[in-house]
Formats: structure tokens, C-alpha cells, sequence
């Protein structure tokens, strides 16, 4: 039975991949995973499911790697910055995290997915950061008097003001990017003045 999830699965990944989720359809995942359309109802109760389901695994290796290649020791605002570069690219470069752009496609299946599992589920940030923050605010590197949840918030609405980037202007947004995360890192470093 693993087997069948996982070459349905596989093959979902592949046709999201090639064709995007809005032209990929549960018959033809099944075609490809060699499997009757109605077994695909057995494992997933419909394509939102299944994409959502890879497309949160591509954001966790994604995550993984950021967090593996930057270094954690480094000032606040270069840790931050070089991770918002890296988060950018790697949603660029990967077909299925890019879905996350798609405003039509993406709000679709991320309101099902919350209403189904909860906000709390939902996890586009790096969950281990927040004791990176509070790493930080320890050892005052970081302002202490905001809550560490209340920085991985506002880290978050940095992470998602990409999903705007058209309305910002493509060849401008990299560019606000950086600046943003410079001046949001620069309020965020502990001054004692």
C-alpha cells in the first residue's frame, strides 16, 4: 500500500512539476502511477491534498538547506538577509514552492489546508528559528523587550510580502527585499540607547 501512495505521490510531484498544479489533473497523476483513478481517492481526498502535501515536504527541504548552509553564528541582520536571499531563490528555482506565487492557485489550497489541519500546522517559516532569536536576545544581539514570537511574525510577513511582488514591481522587488530586511533587522538589533 506504501508503494502505491508513493508512486502517486511521485507522480503527482512530477506532472506539478512539469505542468504546474492548475493544469495537472488526478487522472492523469493516476495514468502515470500506473494505478486505477478511484485507488488515488483512497490515499488522497483530491488534488489540493496531495499538492499540499508535497508541496509542504519541497518547503521543508528547502528550509533544511537554508538552515544548514547559512551560518547561525554570524550578526543577526547578515544571518537574515542571506537567508531571505537564499528562501527567494530556492522558491524561484523549484516549480512547485514557485506555485506559492500564484496567488489564485496557492490562497485556494492554503485556506483548505487550514481549515482542515489549522493555522498552526501551517509552518512557511523555520521552526527551529525561533530559538536562534531568542539566542540573541540573550545575548543581546537582539531587542529583548519584543516577544520572540512577535519577531518570527514579523519574519513571516517579511517571508510572505513576496507573494506581492508584482504589485511592488518585479524589477524592483529583490531590491525592496533587501532593503526591508535591513531595515527590520536594523530595528531589531538591541541598542542601548
Amino acid at each position: 500500500m506504501v508503494d502505491i501512495k508513493a508512486r502517486i505521490k511521485e507522480s503527482g510531484k512530477k506532472l506539478f512539476s512539469d505542468k504546474g498544479y492548475k493544469d495537472t489533473n488526478v487522472a492523469e497523476i493516476t495514468k502515470i502511477a500506473g494505478v486505477a483513478t478511484g485507488t488515488f481517492y483512497n490515499y488522497y481526498p483530491s488534488k489540493d491534498k496531495l499538492f499540499i502535501e508535497i508541496y509542504l515536504e519541497e518547503n521543508t527541504k528547502l528550509k533544511k538547506s537554508i538552515m544548514d548552509s547559512v551560518h547561525l553564528e554570524g550578526d543577526p541582520i547578515t544571518v537574515m538577509k542571506e537567508m531571505m536571499l537564499l528562501n527567494y531563490r530556492g522558491m524561484n528555482s523549484n516549480p512547485i514552492l514557485k506555485e506559492w506565487y500564484n496567488k489564485e492557485v496557492f490562497h485556494k489550497i492554503e485556506r483548505n489546508f487550514r481549515e482542515e489541519k489549522g493555522l498552526d500546522s501551517v509552518d512557511f517559516l523555520y521552526g527551529s528559528f525561533i530559538e536562534i532569536v531568542k539566542k540573541w536576545q540573550n545575548e543581546r544581539k537582539m531587542r529583548n523587550d519584543i516577544d520572540a514570537e512577535m519577531i518570527m511574525a514579523i519574519f513571516t510577513a517579511l517571508i510572505n510580502i513576496d507573494t506581492h511582488k508584482e504589485e511592488i514591481g518585479l524589477q524592483y522587488f529583490p531590491q525592496v527585499l533587501e532593503y526591508l530586511t535591513k531595515f527590520i533587522m536594523e530595528g531589531l538589533i538591541f541598542s542601548d540607547q
